[in-house]
């Protein structure tokens, strides 16, 4: 049996859709309170280290393979990237919040008052999470196992290798 026990596993499965909600809402709201792109992004993370403690890896492989973490990881850099060439191409040499100036009407403590900030926030979230979640993942699959009488041996994806 890999993974936890089954009350982990039931609470676990419950939990895990509301700390990704959480994050989504952190992401979103992060101009108006607390948070921003950063904390929303490793809440999102945490909610599939949650899963990877309870069922296990390869569950959460299947549920995220890596190539896709990989190109979400990307796309965040990409986005938050464009973000900042959109602001110079419109606002000339200094960084301007375009969305706010021309597009967006100037009422405060709305979701849409920020302009570009929240899109800065979600590429910044994606970004943080699906690297964060990468980095917990490899941190998994390349571990040190002290057993065989306190020899260290490395384990990578089932293969365990002598250290001498």
């Amino acid at each position: 049996m890999k993974g936890m026990t089954v009350v982990v596993k039931t609470v676990s499965s419950w939990v895990k859709v509301l700390i990704f909600l959480f994050g989504i809402y952190i992401i979103l709201f992060g101009h108006l309170t607390p948070g921003g792109g950063f904390a929303g992004g490793v809440i999102l993370a945490s909610s599939y280290v949650l899963l990877m403690l309870a069922f296990g890896r390869d569950l959460v492989e299947a549920n995220l393979p890596l190539p896709v973490a990989s190109k979400l990881d990307c796309l965040g850099a990409f986005l938050f990237a464009m973000i900042g060439v959109l602001g110079l191409v419109f606002g000339g040499v200094f960084f301007v919040n375009f969305l706010y100036q021309k597009y967006v009407p100037q009422e405060p403590f709305d979701l849409v008052s920020g302009g570009a900030i929240p899109l800065s926030n979600m590429a910044i979230g994606l970004k943080v999470g699906a690297s964060l979640f990468l980095v917990i993942f490899a941190l998994t699959v390349f571990r040190y196992d002290f057993q065989d009488g306190g020899r260290k041996t490395a384990v990578a994806d089932g293969a365990e290798q002598q250290k001498e």
